[in-house]
């Protein structure tokens, strides 16, 4: 029986999710089983997607619809809701629940990564769903955090009060991006902060993996900063999916 799995987004062309599951898919011998790439223009033709597709069994969910999915669930995982932002959909009996694996990804990733350096502060850069779930993780290994936002009021700094005082970029050890500003196709994008302040001490993690090497980890790496993109999280994410799709 064919069993279908897919991703939704706005912009898909970035993604590595088809060529991961279509590898495992292979490896494993499931022959029936299929991973597609479903770019929406609104969240609102996920219903129109699950109408035309009663073969899915799960999907993924990228920007910018990880917090707009909600209205469409029946139930939701707790630590999801407590996030606030989905990334994996399990759809059974015509139902839809909400998942968030991003969080645990990035946890078990940054544990690997980030040494433990006492009194560290984390800054973050962006305020959509893979930043609620990076705030979660920091919250569970009790690193204290910022975040920054390109609108007034919506976090503790403006890119544009970075500009002004960049203080909070000098004092933070871990530096996160955890928007789009990068991702393929437009690789020449990168967030607006002041590289200049980055040194040796800085921790650079980009939630990007495509391109490997975004402008944001190159500008980075000049300063002396190690770096890390998102490749291993979005593996550690794939296979928390896939755990909860065969539950």
């Amino acid at each position: 029986m064919e069993k279908k799995f897919g991703l939704i987004g706005s912009t898909l062309t970035h993604s590595f999710s088809k060529s991961y599951f279509d590898e495992k898919f292979f490896r494993e011998g499931l022959r029936d089983y299929h991973y597609e790439l479903y770019p929406l223009d609104s969240v609102d033709g996920l219903k129109k997607l699950l109408d035309e597709n009663p073969e899915l069994y799960g999907l993924n969910v990228t920007i910018p619809y990880k917090e707009q999915v909600l209205k469409f669930l029946s139930d939701i995982d707790p630590t999801a809701k407590n996030i606030g932002a989905v990334n994996v959909i399990k759809i059974h009996n015509g139902k839809l629940t909400g998942f968030n694996t991003d969080s645990d990804a990035f946890y078990e990733t940054l544990e690997k990564w980030f040494p433990q350096i006492s009194d560290a502060k984390a800054l973050v850069l962006g305020t959509g769903g893979s930043s609620k779930a990076v705030q979660q993780a920091l919250k569970k290994l009790s690193v204290p955090f910022e975040i920054v936002s390109r609108e007034k009021g919506k976090a503790a700094h403006t890119y544009e009060s970075l500009e002004k005082d960049g203080t909070p970029i000098s004092d933070a050890q871990l530096i996160i991006n955890t928007t789009p500003l990068g991702m393929a196709p437009n690789t020449n994008n990168f967030p607006p902060i002041n590289y200049e302040l980055l040194t040796s001490h800085h921790y650079v993690y980009d939630l990007i993996y495509n391109p490997a090497r975004t402008m944001f980890i190159q500008k980075a790496e000049m300063h002396g900063a190690t770096i890390k993109n998102g490749l291993e999280m979005l593996q550690f994410q794939a296979e928390k999916a896939w755990a909860i799709w065969n539950n």
